[in-house]
């Protein structure tokens, strides 16, 4: 675990919820925080490489965009995992992709216009691949807004 100071913690306090949508973000963030933008782009990257930060971005809601979403999962040999999982990555709809310790052992989630549109890319996917996917479609949507103060 790499040592964060006082500093990088208010950083990432910051940049969880709520992220500015402007601009200069990281400007905003530094002038917040009474820090050059340079300085919080250092460090968030110094945190990024060092993988406290794993993934800046939005995160949409479906739903409310019109789209459907589903979770995923296959049983993928060690041998096809880097295959699998770049054939899964390519498609624009997958969101997130995990590797677990089961049997199913690759998970991934995918939003798309339609369920067809999910059961017609999940159906290229396991073609390309030999892979059957589970297509675990929620039945009611809960979304915690996790926040960890540091």
């Amino acid at each position: 675990m790499t040592h964060m100071d006082d500093i990088d913690k208010r950083i990432l306090n910051r940049i969880q919820s709520d992220f500015p949508i402007t601009e200069s973000p990281f400007s905003d963030i530094g002038a917040e925080l009474g820090i050059s933008e340079d300085e919080v782009l250092s460090r968030v990257q110094t945190l990024k490489e060092n993988g406290i930060i794993r993934r800046i971005g939005g995160i949409f809601s479906p739903e409310k965009l019109g789209y459907v979403s589903t979770l995923c999962a296959g049983s993928v040999p060690t041998q096809k995992i880097e295959l699998f999982t770049q054939i899964v990555n390519a498609y624009p709809g997958v969101t997130h992709n995990y590797l677990r310790a089961n049997t199913y052992n690759v998970w991934f989630t995918f939003i798309a216009p339609s369920r067809e549109a999910i059961e017609e890319s999940l159906s290229e996917i396991s073609e390309r691949t030999g892979i059957d996917i589970l297509n675990l479609p929620a039945t009611n949507v809960y979304k915690i807004r996790a926040h960890f103060n540091l």
